[in-house]
């Protein structure tokens, strides 16, 4: 697989998640699969090891920035840290269309409440 699909898809990956404050690994997951041709389980795994570091940049951009409120941000970080916790440990148990249509759901909820609020 060219080296250039995975460093195209971090890009866009990186851009929406710096432009929007997040949300870069709901377009990952699809770049991984359709264009760099990953199994949709490497990609979903793929998606969370690559966001991390992507999500640490964004955040310190805004702090430098002066746009992070870490008070607001404490009960979001403890409950991601557990919620990140049990999704990777009952990941392998979740049969994958099953997590494929998570997915799909997730990101439809999601659009819709951007569309309505």
């Amino acid at each position: 697989m060219p080296i250039w699909k995975f460093a195209l898809a971090g890009a866009l990956t990186g851009a929406a998640n710096g432009f929007f404050g997040g949300g870069g690994g709901s377009i990952l997951v699809p770049l991984l699969v359709g264009m760099c041709g990953l199994e949709r389980r490497k990609a979903f795994a793929t998606s969370v090891a690559v966001i991390f570091p992507l999500c640490l940049l964004s955040a310190g951009t805004y702090l430098w920035r002066g746009s992070l409120d870490w008070m607001a941000a404490a009960p979001y970080l403890l409950g991601g840290a557990i919620g990140g916790w049990l999704g990777g440990k009952f990941f392998k148990g979740v049969r994958l269309p099953w997590l494929t249509r998570g997915f799909a759901l997730l990101l439809i909820l999601g659009g819709v409440r951007c569309l309505l609020f």
